[in-house]
């Protein structure tokens, strides 16, 4: 019905003209040549309106159904939009409903501890100290496992000594003990020196080079050795006090244990006199018992406990 509109009004544009032109032409004595061609261009003119009319209406066409297919894609997009932004709001309606779950079980879970006197905080805190306790158990306990372990090792080196020395403590020319902690040979001054004297006799010679034997391998400890006396006073030009008489017969002896042997530098000699008796000086027994000559095993440093624990105590 459009394509006949424009047609008919096409041609009334045209026809009008042609109309009124007619007496004219017939007037002016027009040739049917030029008439004709006239009316041949009006034609064309006609068809081209006619074409490019046609043309625009299915141009029009085409962009009405791509906008139809535009807005049914919009549509089904905003549907499948709409469909998701309901799903996002259920969800987080459901996590938010859970999240006010968990806080009013938390708060309800704390408000029962503080019921029941135990404050999580405190709790906490006690974790804490617990957990360094733990850490300070453990490390003394390594502590005390280095040292039984330096123990076990000073029992059998001790053990060993003895073993070395067993015939003549076996035969009474020396005794072994741990006293303070620490391993002593005792020798009696009869096996080593004479009366008021600090040479050191043969037999006592014989005694010491067993015992610088036996101490020999020990290479990791240093040796003591103490000179003691009975308490019946000495005082000559050589020897004022038993002082000077129980240093001289231990340098003597450290000299002579040298000369077996043993290393002069982990020798030392010290006089105690009569100031540190193992028996009363009260009969004839006792006496010969407090004078001697003691070789003392020193511990080493590291079988110390640390200064921190020393101190502590």
């Amino acid at each position: 019905m459009r394509v006949n509109a424009v047609f008919t009004r096409a041609s009334f544009r045209v026809m009008k003209p042609i109309t009124f032109a007619i007496p004219a032409l017939i007037c002016a004595c027009v040739t049917t040549g030029t008439y004709n061609k006239k009316v041949a261009e009006l034609t064309k003119l006609h068809d081209q309106d006619v074409a490019a009319a046609n043309e625009r209406e299915r141009a029009q066409n085409a962009r009405i159904a791509e906008l139809e297919k535009g807005s049914i894609d919009l549509q089904t997009k905003l549907i499948d939009a709409q469909a998701a932004l309901d799903k996002a709001s259920s969800e987080r309606t459901a996590l938010q409903k859970k999240l006010d779950d968990g806080t009013q079980l938390v708060t309800t879970m704390k408000e029962r501890l503080e019921k029941l006197g135990q404050n999580v905080d405190g709790l906490v805190k006690e974790r804490s100290q617990l957990a360094q306790a733990m850490a300070d158990t453990n490390a003394r306990l390594e502590e005390l496992r280095k040292q039984k372990a330096a123990a076990d090792a000073r029992a059998a080196q001790y053990r060993a000594v003895v073993a070395r020395l067993r015939s003549m403590i076996d035969s009474h020319q020396l005794q072994v003990a741990i006293r303070g902690g620490r391993m002593i040979i005792a020798l009696p001054n009869d096996v080593l020196f004479e009366s008021g004297r600090t040479d050191v006799k043969s037999d006592g010679k014989a005694a010491l080079a067993k015992v610088a034997l036996a101490l020999a391998p020990i290479t990791d400890r240093s040796f003591l050795v103490a000179g003691h006396t009975d308490n019946v006073p000495i005082k000559t030009e050589l020897f004022p006090s038993n002082w000077e008489l129980s240093t001289r017969r231990a340098v003597e002896v450290v000299h002579y244990l040298v000369s077996q042997g043993m290393n002069p530098k982990l020798l030392a000699a010290a006089g105690y006199g009569e100031f540190d008796p193992v028996a009363p000086n009260d009969t004839v027994e006792h006496r010969a018992q407090n004078r001697r000559i003691e070789i003392v095993l020193q511990p080493n440093l590291s079988d110390l406990p640390p200064l921190d624990d020393a101190v502590a105590k």
